[in-house]
């Protein structure tokens, strides 16, 4: 069965990294973007990681420029923002594709065990958030609209189980 940690992506800087790192941790993978009326969100994002780091949690934002064109720039630009207007300090990762012909495999397997309202597979917009239980497997699929402290029950839920 395939499972988070069978997968790889790109970092913001363009190593590759082994998902198989994050074993053991509960993970909140997030389609990120810069210019997108839910960019605040990752403030919300970075107080869950602070908050849940030393418990064995991660947050990894992976931008996406899919919808509005609303993540334009190149790494280097997405990072410094991201430091500077909302202290980000959890992993970002390359931008990619979430939906279509070239969506990044990840989301493809996220999608497929997370799927959205009435069974739909797209992910809808920017600040989708997936849930993803300790051993790998994917607990829950959040709307855009979900600020990130209103999955912190269920964060302390998977980090009990």
């Amino acid at each position: 069965m395939t499972n988070i940690y069978d997968f790889t992506a790109d970092s913001l800087t363009g190593a590759p990294i082994d998902l198989q790192q994050y074993k053991g941790k509960v993970l909140l993978i997030v389609n990120t973007a810069s210019n997108c009326g839910f960019t605040p969100q990752y403030k919300g994002l970075e107080a869950v990681y602070q908050q849940f780091k030393e418990k064995g949690v991660e947050v990894l934002g992976f931008p996406c420029n899919q919808f509005g064109g609303q993540e334009p720039g190149h790494a280097e630009e997405i990072g410094a923002f991201c430091e500077k207007n909302y202290g980000v300090t959890f992993p970002l990762f390359a931008k990619i594709d979430v939906n279509g012909d070239n969506a990044h495999p990840l989301f493809q397997h996220l999608k497929n065990e997370a799927p959205g309202i009435l069974g739909s597979k797209a992910i809808k917009w920017n600040f989708t958030k997936f849930l993803v239980k300790k051993d790998g497997s994917v607990y829950k699929r959040y709307a855009p609209q979900t600020d990130p402290k209103e999955l912190m029950g269920d964060i302390e839920k998977l980090l009990i189980d």
